[in-house]
């Protein structure tokens, strides 16, 4: 019952940006603007898409801030989050608020932020950050956890993992072509850079050090597309880039992304931490925009310009996410 009076309140505030809902009975239809807000705490950030074979829907996950709960001091509101759930049976289209995690970590004053989830035979790994304790400031540790689940939904903690620091987070898998896993994450210790570490099956890790470094930068996601290797990351001033042919060495683009507002709903601010999912020969960002506590999720399709990263967020877009092979 706690949370009610908080879903009533931000269901009807999405009633208000219906002329941004997309309309999948139209003749070509685009993704809303913005693409979902949480219906309960209003915060939706920091999103991962998957594919949930099983139930042949595409799943997000997210960190559920407690944007629209008052009399909180500080970023206690950035604190005491589970990770959200969406759902969209229409291939990214449209998407509908399915509930929280089942997590097997943590208590109700504990944070769960900044999910990255692949599959791998038959089961799903999240790794994800945990903050023990509530906290008024950004003060407290950071710990990366592996959890596992067959369904998306119900999760089972595998363990601590052993980074660079205690105040890790933001973790971003990729699969090598020798099926090695990289797991790149943020050491806020260690000036907010980007770190690596290495699995050949996501138990047992090795480190490998810093590998960006010369902006600060957090909540990083690779992926393949068009030739290059690719990093994105956030910078506070939209999205750095990076590109890479062989995964180890890392050029930066010239330009961030969504660095400068949209003029949709709930676009009209920098982008925030993303995720690419890639579809065929596409490639959609998913990004969120922080309208003071409040946050939105968007998404964008990504172009290659002169070999580099680009992407007009008031363009529409006509998306249908394909299943992975």
């Amino acid at each position: 019952m706690k949370t009610l009076k908080p879903l009533l309140l931000a269901t009807s505030l999405g009633i208000g940006i219906a002329s941004g809902i997309a309309r999948p009975d139209e003749p070509n239809p685009v993704a809303s603007k913005p693409l979902f807000r949480d219906p309960v705490y209003d915060g939706a950030a920091d999103p991962v898409v998957i594919w949930n074979r099983a139930e042949q829907k595409w799943f997000m996950l997210y960190t559920n801030r407690r944007a629209n709960v008052r009399n909180l001091k500080g970023v206690a509101w950035v604190h005491g989050t589970k990770i959200g759930i969406a759902e969209s049976s229409d291939g990214g289209l449209t998407w509908q608020y399915r509930g929280v995690a089942q997590i097997a970590l943590g208590g109700d004053d504990d944070s769960l932020w900044a999910p990255d989830v692949v599959y791998q035979q038959g089961t799903y790994h999240m790794f994800l950050s945990f903050v023990p304790g509530m906290h008024e400031d950004w003060s407290g540790t950071r710990e990366m956890h592996h959890l596992t689940s067959t369904d998306l939904l119900n999760w089972t903690d595998a363990g601590k993992l052993n980074l660079s620091s205690d105040r890790v987070i933001d973790a971003s898998l990729f699969q090598m072509p020798n099926g090695n896993w990289r797991l790149w994450y943020n050491d806020e210790k260690d000036h907010k850079s980007i770190h690596l570490t290495e699995s050949s099956h996501l138990l047992n890790w090795t480190d490998k050090g810093k590998i960006i470094g010369d902006k600060a930068a957090e909540g990083p996601k690779i992926f393949r597309w068009k030739g290059y290797y690719w990093m994105v990351v956030d910078q506070w001033k939209g999205l750095g880039v990076y590109r890479s042919a062989d995964c180890d060495s890392w050029e930066p683009q010239p330009q961030n992304i969504l660095a400068q507002s949209g003029t949709g709903v709930d676009d009209g601010v920098k982008g925030d931490h993303a995720d690419v999912v890639v579809s065929g020969d596409r490639a959609f960002l998913f990004y969120f925009t922080q309208f003071g506590r409040r946050s939105s999720i968007q998404v964008t399709e990504l172009e290659l310009k002169d070999n580099w990263l680009a992407c007009d967020r008031n363009k529409p877009v006509p998306i249908k996410l394909l299943p992975p092979e």
